[in-house]
């Protein structure tokens, strides 16, 4: 089941992530927010039964926090991507090490750019989402990889503007997703059931299901109100800092569940 985990990877933040990419105006988050809005997340990850290894920062990388973009991992296998901001590049290489050594099969994809902010597991396989930060390079080369995996895939084209797939969308249940409205007018979900967001609250679709709890901002009442109408167990977590690096909740970990 695609929303089992029991581990978590996380990285702790750089005194250099105020500076991290952002597309909006405005203050920068402090330091000290983004900190504690990390240490929560990791609190949260493990209420929710996940076992957390805690990497140390990397002052050259602002958005090395959000370890979820170098990566994909699986229960037996990772696959290093090449992220697609230039900044970024480098993370791959200061995580190779340690996937490696948690994983028994690493694969790496070579050509283009692919972020794991745009890759949504789903109970029927990978969905790539192609965007500013995943071409059709990295992305036809990562469905190949995840073919060796065993792992279906099928690439998609995200709505103009979006950074990365789930920026705009998470899994919610086997057949039912939470959306952004641009999102769910496209065929991308086709026969899912669709919770969409309010449109004052869009950044509220990356949430992040953990075993039987939602993870999502605090800042979205309309939609916690939704997800609980919906019969879901929810966690609310403060996101002021990282929303303000056009990041969320799914970006701040690599998750995978032990195989028996």
């Amino acid at each position: 089941m695609v929303f089992k985990f029991s581990n978590a990877l996380v990285r702790t933040p750089s005194r250099s992530v105020v500076h991290g990419l952002s597309s909006q105006a405005g203050p920068r988050p402090s330091f000290e927010t983004i900190a504690s809005e990390h240490a929560e997340y990791v609190a949260a990850l493990e209420a929710c039964g996940l076992a957390v290894e805690v990497l140390p920062p990397l002052e050259s990388y602002p958005d090395s926090i959000f370890v979820e973009d170098p990566a994909l991992v699986f229960s037996e296998a990772a696959i290093l991507l090449r992220p697609g901001a230039p900044t970024r590049q480098g993370e791959t290489k200061e995580i190779e090490g340690i996937l490696r050594q948690r994983f028994g099969r690493a694969l790496a994809i070579r050509e283009g750019f692919a972020d794991g902010g745009d890759m949504l597991m789903t109970p029927t396989g990978m969905l790539i989402g192609l965007s500013s930060r995943t071409d059709r390079a990295g992305a036809t080369e990562l469905a190949g990889l995840l073919q060796q995996l065993g792992i279906g895939s099928r690439i998609v084209n995200t709505p103009p503007g979006t950074l990365h797939l789930k920026s705009d969308c998470s899994l919610l249940a086997d057949d039912q997703v939470l959306c952004t409205g641009a999102l769910g007018a496209s065929d991308i979900f086709e026969g899912y059931r669709k919770l969409i967001v309010p449109e004052s609250e869009k950044a509220a679709a990356n949430a992040l299901r953990l075993n039987d709890t939602i993870l999502i901002g605090d800042r979205f009442p309309k939609t916690i109100e939704l997800l609980r109408q919906e019969g879901y167990e929810v966690r609310a977590l403060p996101t002021d800092g990282i929303g303000k690096l056009d990041a969320g909740l799914s970006c701040m970990s690599l998750r995978w569940s032990k195989s028996t």
